[in-house]
């Protein structure tokens, strides 16, 4: 794709923008495929119309060219190739954790303040141990994730309309799907192989799994109970009467390393009342609904869940941090913090009859502070809008005024 075919992800540009040419480390985190190398392409696309005389030096690890680059030796030896004195440098790393140590070559071009930085991973761990520890304070993260809603229908030039949010809800926000015939097969062979290259990467070879057959039990397991309490040990158990013996320790380690892998987000509970986190029993939500539904098939009786994991992806796009509610025996199903500010959701499918107005405003009314509560479900026209002073909202209405508002509150 030639740069000016790029489909430029507005949110994250402009979250990176004012970090261009400061000597500080740009890391674009996320899952495979989910569009951090046009984002990276885009971003030099910008710095060459700004900075027409500028040297842009790129290493993209996925490409054959490269192999020969396999650790910090290859890449500061790039570098060095490609560098030019007296001009504005810009070095892009793509799939940086295919080398090793790389954070050596990196440490060395930021101190010599040779190059303005940037690189990409598909794993959580290149943020973790050294690269963390000898960076501190100088590099920002930018977590790329799967289309949001109001993405995927510019992507697609689509109507916002009922159709368009559930053919989103089924297929996902994998930027890649555009160049796929818009239909379940080839949807779903392209999905197939995403996932068994993730799986395979970034997360069997990256950490010598060996029991691959239960990686895959688990992942299914994860999609068929997304938006489920579980904990490793009711995981281990149940994995257990499938004739599959792993402990609750392996079951622990392995949740870990599809969580790393950007497949599924762990979520925790916290008591609302005294803001407690909980240390047993979570949630997971997957990264991209089209990767779960590729798992655990797109179903109607699924529907719930689905729309819980949608809310939940558009908070994080949103940039909040995310956590499931616990008051009493009630439960709430969001819990979002975002510049000392809460927001309390509620997810429904649909608003039937009093008693589940009932249950899903109750829950939220009983909620002990002021600060912001929605019910949101798929009732097209909410009538009314507010119960008993709690907002009542639809689904796709709501996740685009999240994006939009992230995009407001970031300019400003």
């Amino acid at each position: 794709m030639a740069p000016a075919d790029i489909k430029h992800r507005r949110i994250y540009a402009e979250r990176i923008s004012p970090h261009i040419r400061k000597n500080i480390i740009k890391v674009i985190t996320g899952h495979r495929r989910s569009g951090k190398s046009y984002l990276l392409l885009g971003i030099m696309e910008m710095i060459r119309t700004s900075d027409p005389d500028s040297n842009i030096i790129y290493l993209n690890k996925e490409f054959y060219e490269f192999d020969e680059i396999k650790d910090y030796h290859g890449l500061q030896a790039y570098f060095d190739e490609k560098f030019v004195p007296g001009l504005n440098n810009y070095f892009f790393i793509d799939e940086i954790q295919e080398i090793l140590n790389f954070e050596k070559c990196i440490r060395n071009v930021l101190a010599k303040n040779l190059a303005d930085i940037y690189i990409s991973g598909s794993n959580a761990d290149i943020l973790s141990g050294e690269l963390a520890t000898l960076l501190s304070g100088r590099y920002i993260e930018i977590n790329v994730h799967p289309l949001s809603y109001p993405e995927y229908l510019d992507f697609y030039q689509l109507p916002d309309a009922t159709g368009s949010f559930y053919r989103y809800l089924q297929y996902g926000g994998m930027p890649g799907l555009i160049n796929t015939d818009q239909t379940d097969t080839p949807v779903t062979d392209y999905l197939k192989g995403i996932l068994s290259t993730v799986l395979l990467k970034d997360v069997v070879a990256r950490y010598k799994i060996r029991n691959v057959y239960f990686l895959e039990n688990l992942a299914h397991y994860l999609a068929a109970n997304t938006g489920t309490i579980v904990s490793a040990k009711n995981i281990s158990d149940f994995l257990k009467s499938q004739k599959m013996a792993v402990s609750p320790n392996i079951t622990l380690d392995y949740l870990g390393y599809l969580c790393k892998a950007y497949i599924a987000n762990r979520v925790l509970r916290m008591d609302v009342t005294v803001r407690k986190i909980f240390e047993v029993g979570e949630k997971y939500y997957f990264e991209d609904l089209g990767l779960r539904n590729t798992l655990s098939g797109y179903k109607p009786a699924d529907i719930s869940m689905i729309l819980e994991n949608v809310v939940y992806n558009h908070l994080i796009i949103a940039g909040y941090e995310v956590f499931v509610g616990r008051l009493g025996a009630k439960e709430v199903d969001f819990v979002a913090g975002k510049g000392g500010e809460t927001l309390y959701v509620q997810v429904c499918y649909l608003l039937a009859d009093e008693k589940v107005y009932e249950r899903e405003f109750g829950n939220l009314l009983a909620i002990p502070d002021n600060y912001k509560k929605v019910v949101v479900s798929m009732d097209e026209f909410p009538a009314p809008n507010t119960y008993k002073g709690i907002e009542h909202k639809y689904i796709p209405g709501f996740c685009k005024e999240l994006v939009s508002s992230s995009n407001s509150s970031f300019k400003s």
